[in-house]
């Protein structure tokens, strides 16, 4: 087992935890020791990041005192608690905190204390970093169940073909109750109810700019509270999505639906990935009361919408948490985590792999993708003082490969990459903040140190989740093998805001380069692509948003799919949107669907693709 480092790590960075000032927080980033020697003093904290939201705890907070404690079980940090810098409280892996590491809130991405005025990471409630997509916020009515009702219309076709005059023609839903054909196709003014209309949103396209392809309206009658929306994952040429009782699959090309899967209640919980031919396994309630645990695991097969096999976690002790579950999906594993237990599945054929280790220390949460990263919470005699680890575990036994600890009080809060690893950690009761490079064998490669005035903004989902936040799914990060990329918060408002991306050097921790976003947009981070990154540039004010790559020596950005600036509005009204690029083609989610009444419901956009 991999042991922190005792000495003190080097000066500089928004390594080390750090108080957030009245300004939005940085991440406390961790300062490499020099190889072979051990570190000084503890990095410093650059600026503090951008200032989310209160953000709820994520798995394994520590709760509350005067609670019965379970492993892992989230604490109820006050709203504002996040790491920021000016602290000095020791670093995650037992150095001294520096100077400018404020920290964020424990959640989703970079927790940070709000201020009056400071922007909503993650869009318009997601928590963990500035708002990089302008959205409607959600209307919160209260909560209610009503059964699912397909009602008239959802998908707006904008073009047909490649010619720029073609009408959009408006799509019906079907109501059948396993994987459906495609329905019928009208033509309309995107209302879904057939009547003629003139409007084309491909009318007034620029040259050089993307064709929408398609444009889709909610059509199903939710609970008043709203829902949120699952995915989209793209399989071959089907996009797929879920929400409240059912999982959909639609033509990437004309948006028209492929299949709806019903489900018996509504859905709780996916992963962020997909398994490599395309199967995954989504979390349903078992009853459609206000009681209802997300403890039922249903495997679907995307290209084809078929339901697989269904399994029921039993719950397991006093303090196993199935009210919140997130899932995670390495190969053909598929984790369950939550607080006080786990499990590990086979998604091909549902057998169970492993369940809750013995011993102290019991994961709480999972990371998928190339590898399975566990975080766990060992029980302790102190509350306010816990011990977290993380490790890296085998998918097909779930023994652990290597073991590292962070500090005491430190806690796992996300992990920005698996492969290069890279975490994020926090101290809600300190309100620091820390980022931790690890190398292949667990043991500390870096801890990334940025600079005092830059703020950063990772959209790490929807602020609505309590305890069930997944340890992955984050954007507006990247990661190489040697260099780690982050977008910082608008440093502006109104028109104007823009932002940029920052290169961390993950053997040194050390900001390599910053790239700017195009003038008056914000840019955030995708993925890798081709050896460069992936970047998805945000809708402006009058400005299309689009898709664009960074080489990984910086420099400008350059687009591969200029979205059209006609429909700029449109594309920024998504609420708390998700953005997947594939096959040259964009897709913008909303995270969440709500309105205020019915009518407004029906009118909600809620997907909407471009293409060349």
């Amino acid at each position: 087992m991999t042991q922190p480092p005792s000495q003190q790590p080097p000066q500089g960075g928004f390594g080390a935890p750090q108080d957030p000032p009245q300004g939005s927080p940085q991440p406390a980033t961790p300062g490499q020791p020099p190889q072979g020697q051990p570190p000084s003093q503890p990095p410093q904290m650059p600026a503090a990041p951008p200032t989310p939201p209160p953000a709820q705890p994520g798995y394994g907070y520590p709760q509350a005192p005067g609670q019965a404690p379970g492993y892992g079980y989230p604490q109820q940090p006050g709203p504002y608690n996040q790491p920021g810098p000016y602290s000095q409280q020791p670093g995650p892996y037992g150095q001294q905190p520096g100077p400018y590491g404020q920290q964020p809130q424990p959640g989703y991405g970079y927790p940070q204390q709000q201020y009056p005025g400071a922007p909503i990471p993650g869009g318009s409630g997601g928590t963990g970093g500035g708002n990089l997509f302008k959205g409607k916020p959600a209307v919160i009515i209260g909560a209610a169940v009503a059964a699912a009702i397909v009602v008239a219309g959802g998908v707006f076709l904008a073009t047909s073909g490649g010619d720029d005059d073609k009408k959009p023609v408006a799509q019906e839903s079907t109501d059948g109750k396993g994987p459906s054909g495609s329905p019928s196709v009208d033509e309309g003014d995107g209302n879904g109810d057939g009547r003629p209309g003139d409007d084309d949103l491909n009318v007034g396209r620029k040259p050089g700019e993307a064709k929408v392809l398609w444009l889709q309206k909610n059509d199903i009658d939710l609970p008043r509270d709203g829902a949120d929306v699952y995915g989209p994952w793209v399989v071959g040429d089907t996009v797929v999505k879920g929400m409240y009782r059912a999982v959909s699959g639609y033509s990437v090309a004309d948006g028209k639906q492929k299949w709806t899967l019903k489900l018996p209640a509504d859905m709780c919980a996916a992963p962020a990935q997909t398994t490599t031919d395309g199967k995954i396994v989504i979390g349903v309630k078992n009853n459609t009361t206000d009681k209802a645990d997300c403890s039922d695991l249903q495997m679907i097969d995307l290209n084809t919408g078929k339901a697989g096999w269904k399994k029921s976690i039993k719950e397991s002790g006093l303090f196993d948490l199935l009210s919140d579950i997130s899932l995670a999906i390495s190969g053909d594993t598929v984790t369950v985590g939550r607080t006080g237990n786990s499990n590990a599945f086979r998604v091909s054929d549902g057998k169970e792999l492993f369940g809750k280790p013995a011993g102290n220390c019991q994961p709480f949460a999972f990371a998928g993708g190339p590898k399975l990263i566990a975080a766990s919470s060992c029980r302790t005699d102190d509350l306010d003082n816990p011990q977290h680890q993380i490790q890296e575990i085998d998918p097909a036994t779930g023994k652990p490969k290597w073991t590292y600890r962070p500090a005491r009080g430190w806690e796992i809060d996300r992990v920005y990459s698996v492969s290069p690893l890279v975490v994020s950690l926090t101290q809600s009761e300190k309100k620091k903040w820390s980022i931790l490079a690890i190398k292949e064998n667990g043991t500390l490669r870096s801890q990334l140190v940025g600079d005092k005035g830059d703020k950063f903004a990772p959209d790490c989902g929807s602020a609505f989740a309590i305890f069930g936040k997944s340890l992955d799914g984050c954007v507006g990060v990247a990661a190489d093998a040697n260099t780690f990329y982050m977008a910082t918060e608008p440093d502006s408002s109104g028109t104007a805001r823009t932002n940029k991306v920052v290169a961390f050097n993950l053997n040194t921790g050390k900001p390599k380069w910053k790239a700017a976003a195009p003038a008056e947009q914000t840019v955030k981070p995708l993925r890798m692509e081709g050896g460069n990154v992936l970047l998805y540039v945000e809708a402006g004010y009058n400005k299309g948003g689009g898709i664009a790559t960074l080489a990984p020596t910086g420099g400008t950005p350059q687009m591969l799919l200029r979205h059209p600036e006609s429909t700029s509005q449109i594309e920024s009204s998504f609420y708390n949107a998700k953005v997947v690029y594939a096959g040259g083609r964009s897709f913008i989610a909303s995270g969440r669907v709500s309105a205020s009444n019915d009518k407004e419901e029906l009118e909600t956009k809620t997907m909407m693709a471009f293409g060349k």
